[in-house]
């Protein structure tokens, strides 16, 4: 169901270790937020806080109580201790597909939006080797994905909020907040020149 790199393990090891680690377990569960685009958190809590909605999993001596919710979303996921030049922290990275393929989202902001990035916005970050797609609408809320030359590249945070941003508040009003959900770190050839 769900595998710890060696990196990860010890990590989670070492922070049960310094609270009494024959008492602990670590609780993973799917953060509210879109549903195409998880976001999930990890909590080390007592063994005694199992509750109803938690599944126990034994990992060889690991106690991981995933919340049934998000036990389909974790099918076949690897849990990571990454290491970056800015940050450092667990990564979990999940299989495409798992808990269902999720439904493209629909209604007239989504059939408006897809309209803008279609028209207006894709055919200009072709040109670097990039696309953005909608990817949820949650009410007024949307839900973008950066890919190719934009995933990881460096100024896709600009891009986004001065360009994609302003284009798609101009012809849909009613959205009140554009989030990224774009996994920046995962970028293999961003495009970046200058001029």
């Amino acid at each position: 169901m769900l595998t710890f790199t060696d990196r990860a393990r010890e990590m989670v090891l070492s922070f049960m270790d310094q609270n009494g680690a024959d008492e602990q377990a670590l609780r993973i569960h799917m953060a509210p937020g879109s549903p195409l685009a998880p976001r999930f958190e990890l909590t080390l809590v007592g063994k005694q806080d199992l509750g109803p909605e938690d599944l126990p999993v034994d990992l060889d001596g690991l106690t991981v109580l995933v919340r049934k919710d998000s036990a389909p979303r974790l099918e076949g996921a690897t849990v990571d201790f990454v290491e970056r030049l800015t940050e450092s922290g667990f990564e979990i990275r999940t299989v495409p597909g798992a808990g269902g393929e999720p439904e493209a989202p629909s209604g007239d902001i989504a059939d408006r939006v897809r309209t803008v990035l279609d028209e207006q916005v894709n055919p200009g970050v072709a040109a670097h080797g990039g696309a953005i797609h909608l990817i949820d609408v949650q009410g007024t809320e949307i839900f973008l994905e950066m890919s190719g030359g934009c995933q990881g590249c460096a100024m896709s945070k600009l891009t986004l909020r001065q360009g994609v941003e302003r284009m798609i508040r101009e012809a849909v009003p009613e959205v009140t907040e554009i989030h990224d959900s774009t996994d920046h770190a995962s970028g293999s050839s961003p495009f970046f020149t200058g001029a």
